[in-house]
């Protein structure tokens, strides 16, 4: 079976208007060990990232200013976070576990990061709850250890991984596909190899069409062979930030449609949980654990 990051600071206590999104990554385990989507041994808890592997996608003045908390306001402001000793850690050990999550990918076809996905992250800045991006470092480690050579960054978050695509811009080696909310966050986009744009309001039909009609496309002839899965649940319509129309059955469906073209291919996934902002969390945890439910019924 596959195995699944996570580790306590992923809780990490933030300020009253933070919490409620951030009560997922405890939840969610818990749902999955209850009803028997995964059992305890399956769970391991990643250490911080090493600074050698960070500095392979972000920059040594970044992460210096990082480590001595030494943001300026507006940086600060940028990343929607109060800055600390604590959140730093948080965000290494979150590099690390899509790390982890990668290698464990390579051996049983899957692997998870119960948190992760923070694709707002620049090489060299933080923002939109982003402080350091773990599916960026984590492609950076598995390509020069070369562990894959055609990597595929595939973000079905509702908004685009503009940090992920800036990183990888010049990296053909890595390709970089994001599925995103035409007018949501951020306001101004970066440049994917594949952008698609996706208006307000945009129903089930027509979400799995393109997604189908895309990733199909992409798989075959970019040729990947690992791919980093961003799987936040922000599209559903009942999110408070998504702006689509997309229900809980077709997100399970385009869970679905990545892990099978992810097998068919025979390309390791490592997957990473993104963003959910429905306004009952057990609408969250039960998207997100129908992640883990669709990659236990296809590779298992």
């Amino acid at each position: 079976m596959y195995k699944v990051a996570w580790n306590e600071r992923y809780c990490h206590p933030l300020p009253e208007h933070h919490r409620f999104p951030m009560e997922k990554y405890n939840l969610l385990p818990q749902q999955l060990l209850y009803e028997g989507t995964i059992v305890a041994n399956q769970i391991f808890s990643p250490e911080p990232a090493a600074e050698h592997d960070i500095l392979l996608c972000h920059t040594a003045d970044y992460l210096k200013k990082l480590n001595e908390r030494n943001l300026t306001a507006a940086e600060v402001r940028r990343t929607g976070f109060p800055l600390s000793k604590e959140l730093v850690a948080r965000e290494k050990v979150i590099v690390q576990g899509t790390i982890d999550a990668a290698m464990h990918a390579l051996k049983d076809g899957v692997a998870f990061n119960i948190a992760g996905g923070t694709h707002h992250a620049f090489s060299d800045r933080g923002e939109g709850f982003c402080l350091l991006n773990d599916a960026a470092v984590a492609a950076h480690v598995l390509l020069k250890n070369k562990l894959a050579n055609r990597i595929l960054m595939l973000d079905l978050d509702v908004h685009q991984g503009n940090g992920t695509a800036s990183i990888f811009m010049h990296h053909p080696e890595v390709f970089t596909f994001s599925m995103h909310g035409r007018k949501n966050y951020p306001l101004h986009k970066e440049q994917s190899d594949l952008d698609i744009e996706l208006e307000d309001g945009t129903d089930d039909t027509t979400y799995l069409k393109l997604l189908k009609e895309h990733l199909t496309s992409v798989i075959q002839h970019f040729n990947p062979d690992f791919v980093f899965y961003q799987s936040g649940v922000d599209i559903l319509d009942a999110d408070q930030l998504g702006r689509l129309k997309v229900s809980m059955e077709a997100c399970r469906q385009r869970d679905q449609l990545v892990f099978e073209q992810c097998k068919q291919h025979q390309a390791p996934v490592a997957v990473t949980m993104g963003g959910g902002y429905a306004p009952d969390i057990k609408t969250i945890v039960n998207a997100h654990a129908n992640t883990y439910r669709m990659a236990r019924d296809i590779f298992f």
